[in-house]
């Protein structure tokens, strides 16, 4: 009994691990490198979706703790990327309260929403307080890609959610 209430623990612990593992190896960084115009932001979507499903797997403490990793990993001023992660929880726990039943639709469009606040907040704070500029055709790549790929990953979420972690949406 002990050894299968330590494998849900891991499973659980699977998002936080993947949002961590996210913002330490750069792997938006390493596809944009690749594919040229492909850039995803990751850790948004995975925010996002847990805080909307399950907040009490991913804690808001480790969402800022990851980051303050990943500002630090990208070279980022420290806080930029936690306060944009914040706007993302705010968001997330404003739906999930203000909503009884979530549909694929209704959190893409309000996943849109607060990517665009969150976008918004990041890169005037990035450029308002840094030497760092990014063109404003990189912030569409990665607003487009990010949101359209959301579904994608709402849905794989949603299965690993109803296979491993199981519970209902809070």
């Amino acid at each position: 009994m002990a050894k299968t209430s330590i494998i849900n623990k891991i499973y659980n612990a699977g998002p936080v691990i993947l949002l961590y593992y996210l913002c330490i190896s750069e792997v938006d960084t390493n596809l944009e490198k690749t594919f040229e115009i492909f850039t995803l932001n990751f850790q948004i979507i995975l925010i996002y979706f847990w805080v909307l499903k399950r907040p009490e797997i991913m804690a808001n403490g480790h969402i800022f703790l990851a980051g303050l990793i990943n500002d630090v990993v990208m070279g980022f001023p420290l806080g930029i990327s936690s306060l944009s992660y914040l706007i993302i929880i705010f968001v997330g726990t404003y739906v999930r309260n203000k909503s009884v039943n979530t549909t694929i639709a209704s959190d893409w469009f309000t996943f849109f929403m607060a990517m665009i606040f969150s976008n918004l907040l990041f890169f005037s704070l990035l450029n308002n307080f840094s030497d760092l500029s990014f063109p404003i055709s990189k912030i569409g790549y990665n607003m487009f890609f990010t949101v359209f790929m959301f579904p994608i990953f709402w849905l794989l979420f949603n299965l690993y959610q109803a296979t491993f972690v199981g519970g209902r949406d809070a």
